[in-house]
């Protein structure tokens, strides 16, 4: 897997200060995407044992509240299997640390997935630059859900995150 930046104590992807890694790779190619430069899989750094220290002493910190993967496409197929193994880590490491994923995957395209169970919370869909709404926390249009993984999970349906 490829990578183009793991930004620290970062707070516009998600609650609280959080590490923020922006994986490369993807094929939805949205209007007005604030990341264009990561659609090519192959461009950027290859993610290896340097980067997931880097990340875990990040998230060794008292004051860091987790996690978030972002893009390019973190759900894409080449993508998950290093990133389930990051996020299950994370979670046998740092518990009570939350990880957030954007994806523009649905919710139920990828509810099944093992990556899943390691993820706090899900903000899905595609960005659509003509519903693009500043107002709404944590997303950048309106057709996107902020989702509570492991609420929908129990649930059996989507619930949103509050």
């Amino acid at each position: 897997m490829k990578y183009h930046n793991i930004l620290h104590d970062n707070m516009e992807n998600g609650p609280g200060l959080r590490v923020v890694l922006f994986v490369s790779g993807c094929n939805r190619h949205c209007k007005g995407c604030q990341n264009p430069q990561t659609w090519d899989r192959n461009s950027g750094i290859t993610f290896g044992g340097e980067e997931a220290a880097e990340i875990f002493q990040e998230l060794s910190e008292p004051y860091i509240a987790g996690l978030t993967l972002v893009g390019g496409e973190p759900l894409m197929p080449y993508n998950v299997p290093l990133l389930t193994e990051l996020c299950k880590a994370c979670k046998e490491d740092y518990p009570d640390k939350t990880i957030w994923c954007y994806t523009g995957f649905k919710y139920d395209e990828v509810k099944d997935l093992d990556i899943m169970k390691y993820i706090d919370v899900l903000l899905d869909g595609e960005f659509i630059q003509e519903l693009a709404d500043e107002k709404i926390e944590w997303v950048g249009s309106s057709n996107q859900r902020v989702i509570d993984v492991k609420a929908s999970r129990k649930a059996g349906e989507v619930v949103l995150y509050q």
